[in-house]
């Protein structure tokens, strides 16, 4: 069974908020109390938090698809909804967040460091906080907003200070066991390690931790083998130990070839070749291993890498190995940048931004002029529209924004199919520019006067239709002579 897993995909939805409520204050004698419509409660947001007591991300493999509650709808007697949960999400330390085109969204590393992955939506407005001087008693309340749904990939990249790199049974995963006290699995075939082991080694005054990388063979970095999927584990560690096997069986193999083919790997993976290098020849306590390092060892340090001979059997050049890393992290350590307080930046809007667009577009052959922006289509997903008053308000808040200005400089007309909203999920209506912003000039509440009137557009259709109904007539009442 799987126990390990460094890539998921996620299926997140935050909660909705609750609906605001259009209530009136009842009590003895006094008839008309006034409005006390509460709010709707805040949905609850998915928060991503690094926990440093997880390790892999199997959870979410076996669940990907994750929920926040919803907000409470406002009641009467001024009592707001309560809030939606936000549901915390625990993740691995060195977790990426991408969304499904590969964009990276968030790099969470360091416990507590979290990403808001989906936002819960607003709670609507009950009708006490919409009256106003002009409106007293408002026969509607806003709708509360609908969460965010999103699709987001989650990969696990360990962060460690060293990674352990070669071929399998290289003898990496004994090596990691002497140096901590990690237990990974230890088997004499190719391929026991299935997922990266992590250690952590104190050597002086410097504590470290170290992981073993399995699966790397030729061919790697285009997926052969298991590679591939275990190549992005490297991405974070400072030093990079090619464990090199000096008493292989297999005769096409030497430590210098193996040495070749993992930095070929390496290197067509990316990124690494700042890293520093260093060489351990692995297995001496063999006969054959040891004459083979002495042999090859010499051609290696005219490459410039530093080379231990070692043997994680006999406990033999562990010392200085374990000693010669530490310096290594240290140093690297010590050539990071700082890291600085988080700055935060307030970027205002400018004077001339109106916070919408007007774009002419066509439709099926007929011509749409389509709104785009934050607070008309907040607006829209707040408006109740089977409340002729709920609609009002709207078409007085959009006309107090300048949509109807707008409309009139693009060439809108009356009758003018106008969209609000993206082309999958758009409101749409026939723009009437004679309607005069005011919903206190109402007759019962939650009726509008405004309409009654008939639609232009409307009207001009039925016309259409009533010529081509009279020249099909004329046509069939047509004799050949």
């Amino acid at each position: 069974m799987t126990t390990f897993v460094d890539r998921v995909e996620l299926h997140v939805a935050a909660g909705s908020g609750g609906h605001g409520c259009a209530s009136v204050h009842r009590e003895k004698f006094k008839p008309l109390g006034g409005p006390d419509g509460g709010n709707g409660g805040r949905g609850g947001d998915v928060i991503l938090t690094v926990d440093q007591s997880v390790t892999t991300l199997l959870d979410y493999h076996h669940s990907p698809h994750r929920k926040a509650t919803n907000g409470k709808p406002g009641e009467g007697g001024n009592r707001s909804g309560k809030d939606g949960q936000d549901l915390i999400l625990p993740v691995p330390d060195g977790t990426v967040v991408l969304d499904k085109a590969g964009n990276v969204l968030a790099d969470l590393v360091g416990h507590g460091t979290s990403f808001v992955a989906a936002q819960g939506g607003r709670g609507g407005l009950g009708n006490a906080a919409l009256a106003s001087a002009r409106r007293k008693a408002p026969g509607f309340a806003l709708l509360g907003e609908p969460g965010d749904l999103r699709d987001v990939v989650l990969e696990l990249k360990t962060v460690a200070d060293v990674a352990l790199v070669g071929y399998p049974s290289a003898g990496k995963s004994s090596l990691i066991s002497v140096l901590s006290a990690a237990k990974p699995k230890i088997a004499d075939y190719p391929f026991t390690t299935l997922v990266p082991n992590l250690g952590v080694v104190t050597a002086g005054s410097t504590v470290y931790t170290i992981a073993d990388v399995p699966g790397l063979i030729p061919g790697a970095s285009q997926g052969k083998g298991l590679g591939l999927e275990f190549l992005r584990h490297v991405e974070r560690c400072s030093v990079l130990v090619h464990v090199l096997d000096t008493a292989t069986l297999e005769s096409d193999r030497d430590p210098v070839s193996d040495l070749d083919v993992i930095e070929e790997e390496l290197r067509q993976y990316g990124g690494l070749d700042n890293r520093p290098r260093l060489v351990v020849l692995n297995k001496i306590d063999v006969p054959d291993g040891k004459d083979l390092a002495d042999m090859v060892r010499p051609d290696l340090e005219e490459r410039g890498y530093l080379v231990f001979e070692v043997s994680a059997v006999a406990h033999t050049g562990l010392r200085e190995l374990s000693f010669a890393l530490a310096d290594l992290v240290a140093k690297a350590r010590a050539a990071r940048p700082k890291e600085e307080a988080t700055r935060i930046v307030i970027r205002p809007k400018a004077v001339d931004d109106t916070g919408f667009t007007v774009t002419r577009e066509e439709a099926g052959g007929e011509l749409v002029f389509r709104v785009r922006g934050e607070k008309p289509e907040r607006w829209v997903r707040q408006t109740d529209f089977n409340n002729d008053e709920a609609v009002g308000y709207l078409a007085d808040r959009l006309g107090r924004l300048g949509v109807e200005e707008q409309l009139m400089k693009e060439g809108a007309r009356g009758g003018d199919a106008v969209a609000i909203g993206p082309e999958d999920n758009a409101v749409v209506f026939d723009w009437e520019p004679s309607v005069s912003a005011g919903a206190e000039m109402l007759g019962r509440r939650g009726e509008d006067h405004r309409f009654e009137a008939p639609r232009p557009a409307a009207q001009r259709r039925r016309d259409r239709d009533a010529q081509r109904d009279e020249a099909e007539r004329e046509f069939d009442g047509f004799e050949p002579f």
